[in-house]
């Protein structure tokens, strides 16, 4: 097998990254075996002799693909005999729509919420690293932004409003059976799940519900890593 899959863990190897659990799940999806190499921030540019600055990057063979989502499109033109992530060109635009609220609105809130806790988990050097970069680009330090979050948190679960009515229609985001739409917003809380133990949404919550599903699929693959 020369499938190799680069993300992002921390101190103790349990990867984190939402943009690398999306593609876990892609792969899962797709019944793809593949290797795992997962590494600290300040390694990152050692991943393929300089070949990126960011991850999940994908090693099939000859193919070196970077990017959560140019991943999920290179499996779906690559290994079409495979379940579909997209289930057609109208999942494609519908995944499209769904990652830029994701990152609006999940990520931007969910950072503020986890930052210090991301940073706990993290080896020594890789703590510096985020330190440095990430207080500059918050404008304050990573303590300040965690208050923030505090208010943060208390709004989270409204933010949520449009998935919910959804999901009290469907099982998942894709319909009947998943799609790359239900791993996009699996993503970030599963970054939350596994480097925090701050609960984002409270029980009978049918988004809850469905996190839970989505970390029922593929044998389980979301509960391979466990909770904070």
């Amino acid at each position: 097998m020369n499938r190799t899959l680069y993300g992002l863990c921390g101190a103790d190897h349990r990867p984190f990254s939402p943009h690398v659990w999306k593609t876990m799940l892609s792969l899962a999806h797709k019944g793809l075996e593949y290797n795992k190499q997962f590494v600290g921030f300040t390694q990152i540019p050692s991943i393929e002799n300089g070949a990126t600055a960011l991850v999940p990057v994908l090693r099939d063979g000859n193919e070196l693909i970077r990017d959560s989502f140019d991943i999920a499109l290179y499996l779906e033109e690559a290994y079409p005999d495979r379940p579909s992530l997209f289930g057609g060109e109208g999942g494609k635009a519908m995944a499209r729509f769904i990652e830029s609220w994701s990152q609006l609105t999940l990520h931007s809130a969910i950072v503020r919420i986890v930052l210090v806790d991301i940073h706990d988990q993290l080896a020594p050097v890789d703590q510096t690293f985020f330190r440095s970069t990430r207080e500059p680009r918050f404008g304050m330090s990573l303590e300040a932004v965690a208050e923030a979050g505090i208010e943060e948190l208390k709004t989270f679960a409204a933010k949520l409003e449009p998935l919910r009515t959804t999901l009290k229609k469907q099982p998942f985001i894709g319909g009947e059976t998943p799609l790359f739409s239900d791993y996009i917003v699996f993503g970030p809380l599963q970054w939350a799940r596994v480097v925090s133990q701050t609960r984002l949404l409270e029980p009978g919550d049918p988004v809850l519900d469905w996190f839970e599903r989505c970390l029922d699929l593929h044998n389980s693959a979301g509960r391979s890593v466990t909770a904070a």
